[in-house]
């Protein structure tokens, strides 16, 4: 299996839920589950199926989480890196038509709930990597190609 690639602060938000539903929410729904059990007929008991449910679903990320921390590499930001686009750079570009967009370059995991995140592995992201400000991205769309120049790169330290 492959190494996938992460932010420090993806790392520790993983590890942090990971955390929370084994020690707060798994408990807490097993609790429930045992005491919709005691009360009898578990085949029309609401509670009992919602919870067991639950209880199911807090498992089956459990698992994800431990196989997916167990196989990730923590990025952190070197010196080197500076001045060019890396894996975790803040980067600020825009285009001819003078549209501007900010964003991170992230690993897979990241990407989530967060619009201002791109994964390593988007057409973005590709086209970015290792440029310089004012240099120009050409990336592929399903529109065709799209020009954008960096404007500005920076790095959380």
């Amino acid at each position: 299996m492959s190494t996938k690639l992460i932010t420090k602060e993806g790392h520790e938000a993983l590890k942090k839920e990971l955390d929370y539903l084994w020690r707060e929410k798994r408990p807490d729904t097993t609790r429930k589950v045992t005491w919709a059990a005691s009360l009898g007929d578990r085949s029309e008991n609401a509670d009992y199926q919602y919870n067991k449910k639950l209880l199911r679903e807090i498992d089956r990320r459990v698992r994800y989480l431990r196989k997916r921390l167990e196989d990730m590499r923590v990025v952190e930001y070197m010196p080197e890196q500076e001045g060019r686009v890396f894996f975790g750079a803040w980067v600020d570009i825009e285009n001819e038509q003078g549209e501007t967009k900010r964003f991170r370059i992230v690993g897979y995991d990241e990407i989530y709930e967060r619009m201002d995140y791109i994964s390593i592995d988007s057409p973005m992201a590709r086209a970015l990597l290792r440029k310089q400000v004012d240099d120009e991205a050409i990336v592929q769309t399903p529109n065709g190609e799209v020009c954008w120049w960096i404007t500005a790169i920076e790095y959380v330290k």
